[in-house]
């Protein structure tokens, strides 16, 4: 009987680990883990430790495994990258997050595999062309992000249009635009968790937690508006797309709704069920002036593509985040 093997690059990482929850649950499926874990302390093994898995990869052995059980391999789902948008180092960040997806994208297009892969809202940059997710050549590569992390993945996503264009792609190579996700299994990533996740303990305490103020006349302090997407919904996608072949391109993946870091804050309290104690605080004046005030989805081009489930709202996430897992003695999913 041929296997059916879904290669999760990441597989450990926060959105990884969810993706692999999700595909796990086919029986059909074997899904192979391709990640580093680092240290046991740093409880990323957690992260897929509830979930059977069909083998574990260390990136270093990732090409010469994939050459061996290339027939076998249904979809390369490539989330592994550096993730953090303060990675000094833009040599690392280049060569994890461009180099390796280039060299993925062949390897899928030279054996016909498909690709998932993870790009970033992060490539809209100040947001002045919008958040509308065209993914035509010209439209990719007017984009102008703010930082090496968004430069890296606008600078992939460009190579993949340019390559499709050209007639040499895997049968699908589908790029998602990451918006601000937020969910469990993301204990590992100390600063660059979600809020929600970084205000938990203070929430949990009964303390006081702190938003930046704005320094804008049109927002009021905690009112900067980002699109928060559950983590739930990002593996329902893909999952979505691992069993949709025909669906190719580079689309967002947010709520499709503006939210502001108050409404965050204040759903976690409510979750808890204790009453709001937020305290604002100065932006510091480093990234004041390159600091985005507003973000959001445009999600028609997915629902066009066929995916017609509805998006979880904020007070829902975030609901189920603290009560299923936050405030659980093992909030790994």
């Amino acid at each position: 009987m041929t296997r059916r093997i879904i290669f999760v690059t990441g597989g450990a990482g926060f959105i990884g680990s969810n993706i692999v929850a999700k595909l796990a649950q086919d029986q059909d499926l074997d899904v192979v883990v391709c990640d580093w874990l680092f240290e046991a302390d740093l409880g990323k093994w957690r992260n897929i430790a509830k979930h059977p898995i069909g083998d574990f990869v260390a990136p270093e052995a990732m090409f010469e495994w994939l050459e061996k059980r290339w027939r076998d391999i249904e979809c390369v789902v490539h989330m592994g990258a550096v993730s953090s948008t303060t990675e000094p180092d833009a040599d690392k960040i280049i060569h994890s997050n461009f180099t390796l997806s280039r060299d993925l994208f062949r390897w899928c297009a030279d054996r016909q595999r498909r690709l998932i892969y993870a790009s970033s809202a992060a490539t809209y940059g100040d947001g002045a062309l919008g958040f509308e997710d065209k993914d035509d050549f010209a439209s990719l590569s007017a984009l102008r992000p703010l930082n090496t992390y968004g430069w890296s993945k606008a600078l992939f996503d460009v190579f993949a249009a340019r390559q499709a264009a050209r007639g040499y792609a895997p049968p699908q190579w589908t790029g998602l635009k990451f918006f601000n996700v937020y969910g469990p299994n993301e204990e590992h990533k100390d600063s660059m968790k979600s809020v929600a996740a970084q205000i938990w303990p203070k929430v949990r305490d009964g303390l006081d937690i702190q938003l930046f103020k704005s320094h804008r006349p049109d927002y009021a302090d905690g009112g900067q508006l980002r699109d928060f997407v559950y983590v739930r919904d990002v593996a329902d996608i893909v999952a979505w797309l691992v069993n949709s072949p025909d669906v190719s391109g580079v689309y967002n993946l947010g709520s499709g709704k503006a939210r502001s870091f108050a409404d965050m804050a204040k759903a976690v309290f409510a979750a808890a069920g204790k009453p709001a104690k937020i305290d604002y605080i100065p932006m510091p004046p480093a990234i004041r002036d390159k600091y985005q005030y507003f973000t959001e989805a445009r999600m028609e081009r997915l629902a066009a593509a066929g995916y017609n489930q509805p998006m979880t709202s904020l007070e829902d996430g975030i609901t189920d985040y603290v009560q299923t897992y936050l405030s659980s003695p093992d909030p790994y999913r």
